[in-house]
């Protein structure tokens, strides 16, 4: 194999990153072999396009494939794939052999309805086994899946259903939550209803609940897929095709569309499952069993609750429902029935958990089988962290070993993290780089900063999993992430870190206006859009202010059309009368993003703090709300309205 680097003289490690990730692509099978390992061509400012990245020129090759029916071919079709857990208590065992004919039917059914290879797929659908499969049947056949957080509106699903100008969209009748069934379908129609390309909605039966229905258009799975043959013929792809369209909220305007391609994502997915998960003890691997807790929409879920661990031939169990239904054990019970070898889960959990259990897990569940445990979505806490490694891991005489894992979607798969076979582990530390990835701590100029000092966290040499551009909009992918650092060919990731006195990494959050709400980034401008829908509202600003379960909460300043209704102390009446119009807005902010978009307090104020530009001071806003020192106020073209929002939060009390 060769390596085509369009760049400047190469320093002599990038030889070796080469060879490392040459020799990670065997862990895949190949129809076809790659003949160059990867090609970068730089970004160009003038045309405002990011640097076009190429790997495994020549390759070609099949994702599904590798994830079910590589491992059948071995002798290996009875092993268990998937243990699905329903939230009412249905249990499902699904066999790499029966995952092979799923998706066999699924990438059948999708022909049928005249899907082919580039046509995009939205996928509306909660955690079910039927979620996994038609993701796999997209890729089968060369078709590129966009999946979409069950929890999101009809308004966040028509956006994504019109930008990707999907074909077929996949939903269900309902999901259960709490013990209840919740409508999904209505939403999945809301979302069509406008002008768009979509041709069929393929229905699951979930919930069995009485839905509306469009002849037609709307088909059923247990009709459309059930019934077609489990034999499917795949096509092998060339390594750069792209496999799937992840959506995550940016600074300004509207979520951008990430796109991942086949052969270099699911290369650092395998590998870097294996590094992070699996048993470093290759004879005892048979024996893993996974768990990433995430939601199957999430690209946590994408790398590591479906590519990574399929292919790699590992047993996993997805769980339906939430933590805490029927009871706040459930996870500690699914841990025991299915034997967890790892346990991969947000911090925002870890820290309901804590609160839910405050004196310990209870010793009547069994937590022998997890080895490894990981955190991702956010810095975990150090609390949180130690209570983690020593109840979870209470079985492990020095506590588990903790992947604190740092990446993004863009990323697509992890690049700061300990591993498991260290030997010690700081808490809320993300670490150092996996191998094949390179990172620097630097200021606005691109100088490496000194120990303990905070900069901008940049990826200096990517793996091959990183997103290629944003979808129909290929400025954007350059101007949100390699115009700052275009002079070094550096991705900047907009989360600010700082090195300690060893050279290990802490990340220290966002350093632009998205809000990390328990593992989900969430664009302030996405929120603030919402809020200003309503006819009552002038404007609005949010920000992020911290939340000792959730990480972050979106907290908004809105300038109400209605001036009575603001008040640094207001009486009964007109408290009632603010409180009616609060609701009202968070109402607002859950039918056009979702619920967990919801403001968690609304403080309506005169003005909100703009610079000579426009620009919404969101950093002051955090501050006002919280009390703390205001950084620099001159850039405002509204400066007096520091004090009045002041006295506003200081009556809050």
């Amino acid at each position: 194999m060769t390596t085509e680097l369009a760049t400047t003289s190469a320093p002599e490690s990038e030889a070796a990153r080469q060879e490392f990730w040459d020799e990670a692509a065997h862990l895949l099978d190949w129809d076809t072999p790659w003949h160059t390992t990867s090609r970068i061509i730089p970004a160009d400012p003038q045309a405002q396009r990011g640097p076009e990245i190429s790997w495994y020129l020549g390759g070609k090759l099949n994702a599904a494939v590798n994830c079910a029916d590589r491992h059948v071919a071995a002798g290996r079709g009875e092993k268990v794939a998937l243990y699905f857990e329903g939230e009412p208590g249905d249990r499902v065992a699904v066999t790499y052999k029966n995952l092979q004919e799923r998706v066999s039917q699924a990438a059948n059914a999708l022909e049928s309805l005249g899907v082919v290879k580039g046509d995009r797929v939205v996928i509306y659908l909660p955690v079910l086994i039927e979620t996994i499969v038609i993701t796999l049947a997209c890729a089968r056949i060369g078709a590129i899946h966009s999946l979409v957080f069950g929890g999101f509106s009809a308004e966040a699903l028509k956006f994504r259903v019109e930008d990707t100008k999907a074909k077929v969209l996949v939903t269900t009748d309902g999901q259960f939550r709490r013990g209840t069934s919740v409508p999904v379908k209505d939403n999945a129609d809301a979302a069509v209803a406008g002008e768009n390309e979509i041709e069929k909605v393929l229905v699951i039966r979930r919930t069995g609940d009485e839905i509306p229905w469009t002849e037609g258009r709307d088909v059923w799975w247990h009709e459309v897929v059930d019934t077609q043959s489990t034999e499917h013929t795949p096509e092998f792809f060339d390594s750069e095709t792209p496999l799937f369209i992840m959506y995550t909220s940016g600074t300004t305007g509207q979520p951008k569309g990430l796109v991942h391609t086949t052969g270099g994502y699911l290369t650092q997915a395998a590998t870097s499952y294996n590094m992070l998960f699996a048993n470093p003890d290759e004879s005892q691997r048979e024996h893993d069993v996974h768990w990433c807790t995430a939601d199957l929409a999430w690209v946590t879920a994408h790398t590591y609750e479906i590519y990574g661990p399929l292919a790699n031939g590992v047993t996993q169990v997805i769980y339906e429902g939430v933590p805490n239904a029927p009871h706040p054990g459930r996870h500690f019970e699914v841990i025991e029935r299915y034997k967890v070898t790892s346990y991969y889960t947000a911090p925002t959990l870890v820290r309901s958990l804590m609160g839910w259990f405050p004196d310990g897990i209870p010793a009547e569940y069994d937590l022998s089988s997890v080895k490894i445990g990981g955190t991702v979505g956010e810095a975990v806490n150090p609390e949180a962290w130690k209570w983690f490694r020593q109840q979870i891991g209470r079985d492990t005489a020095a506590g588990l070993p903790m992947v604190d894992t740092w990446w993004q979607s863009e990323s697509g798969a992890t690049v700061l993290s300990p591993l498991p076979t260290d030997e010690h582990f700081k808490p809320g530390c993300a670490a150092r780089p996996l191998p094949g990835i390179s990172v620097d701590i630097v200021d606005a100029n691109g100088r490496s900063m000194p120990a303990n000092e905070q900069g901008n966290i940049v990826i200096t040499r990517t793996g091959p999993s990183m997103a290629r551009t944003v979808w129909g909009n290929p400025a954007r992918y350059y101007t949100s992430y390699w115009e700052q650092y275009v002079e070094q060919g550096w991705f900047l990731a907009g989360d600010g870190a700082r090195f300690d006195e060893d050279g290990d990494i802490y990340i220290l959050g966002r350093t632009d206006d998205v809000i990390n709400i328990s593992g989900h980034r969430l664009s302030t401008i996405e929120i603030e859009s919402a809020l200003v829908t309503n006819p009552g509202v002038v404007e609005a600003g949010v920000c992020p202010t911290p939340d000792p379960k959730t990480g972050h909460a979106a907290t908004a300043f809105v300038v109400p059309l209605d001036k009575t209704l603001i008040a640094e102390s207001p009486d009964a009446d007109l408290a009632a009368r603010q409180a009616e119009f609060i609701a009202e807005l968070r109402e607002t902010v859950a039918v056009q993003i979702g619920p967990i978009a919801k403001p968690r307090e609304i403080v309506l104020v005169p003005d909100v703090p703009k610079t000579r530009s426009g620009k919404i001071m969101r950093r002051l806003l955090t501050q006002l709300f919280e009390g703390t020192t205001l950084g620099d106020t001159t850039s405002l073209q509204n400066e007096p309205c520091i004090p009045e929002i002041n006295a506003i939060c200081r009556a809050r009390g």
